[in-house]
């Protein structure tokens, strides 16, 4: 038993030995990098893209490099929340004041309460809340889970193909590994349609993340509740908290990340002469009204 136990621990040791050096492997291919690529490709994100390969250099390098790529056009770092305000406004998508029992950060989405036609306003929307997700992870986590509520959705208000596409390959090849778990939680029966459609677009390792929760089943909300704590969980999603969006003060709550945002990547170091405070319009969204309350409900 001893022998066994000394060998796991043997084998346990190889193998990181061999995922630094496959680590170290990829960060030569890379090559030299400054600003913010050598911000973003620190030693985690290296272990996300790996892995996401299956620890195969050459396809996690083939995938970091579209990456950079996607963010040096995109710059999803640079957006702020007034550029995307409006398509926040019935809360289709918002980050959670709970996490779930892994400290993950938590997006709501409820695409039932979508109110414009814009694809690329959508999705530029969504980037912005995941960036959001990520900078609101406790330290040590890097994952997030989706609850996927369907309140109000049908066939009429459904999330187009191409958008439903480009969110999926956004996700899984821009930010992989960091979704842990997306639950849908009860979706109507005529879904099925779609979602037969839509999962051709998943890779295995991202198919095997989304959990389809119906409240009769007691298999599938055993497994909801093994990640979420029923008292911070909504009742839309079988909880016991009330779940209300107020789009004023998650607004008020999203300036504030911000400027949490700018001084990340840097930007609160660019002064700009017409910003005595350092930021330009561009970098933070306007400061909220000194009589506004700064509180956030639980969304």
């Amino acid at each position: 038993m001893f022998r066994r136990k000394a060998n796991a621990h043997s084998d346990k040791e190889t193998e990181e030995l061999q995922r630094e050096s496959k680590m170290k492997e990829l960060k030569a291919a890379l090559g030299p990098l400054s600003g913010r690529n050598l911000q973003f490709c620190d030693d985690a994100c290296l272990r996300r893209y790996l892995e996401a390969r299956n620890w195969n250099v050459d396809k996690s390098k083939k995938m970091l490099d579209e990456t950079v790529k996607w963010r040096s056009s995109f710059k999803p770092e640079e957006i702020r929340w007034h550029e995307v305000a409006a398509e926040g406004e019935t809360g289709k998508v918002s980050r959670a004041s709970f996490h779930d029992r892994q400290g993950r950060s938590v997006l709501i989405l409820r695409p039932g309460m979508q109110n414009t036609t814009s694809i690329d306003n959508q999705i530029k929307h969504l980037v912005y809340l995941i960036e959001n997700a990520i900078l609101n992870l406790p330290e040590g986590q890097e994952q997030m889970a989706w609850l996927i509520d369907f309140t109000g959705w049908s066939i009429t208000n459904n999330v187009p193909i191409k958008s439903a596409r480009d969110t999926i390959n956004i996700l899984q090849n821009h930010y992989p590994e960091r979704l842990a778990v997306a639950f849908l939680y009860s979706p109507p029966r005529i879904f099925e349609t779609f979602w037969k459609i839509v999962k051709y677009f998943l890779d295995a390792k991202t198919f095997q993340k989304v959990k389809f929760v119906y409240p009769k089943n007691k298999d599938s909300v055993e497994l909801m509740t093994s990640y979420f704590d029923v008292d911070n969980l909504p009742t839309e999603f079988g909880g016991k908290a009330t779940l209300k969006y107020n789009h004023e003060e998650f607004s008020e709550k999203m300036v504030e990340d911000d400027v949490k945002t700018a001084k990340l990547w840097g930007f609160d170091k660019q002064v700009n002469s017409e910003q005595p405070n350092g930021f330009s319009s561009a970098e933070v969204a306007p400061e909220p009204e000194s009589d506004t309350p700064t509180s956030i409900s639980a969304v």
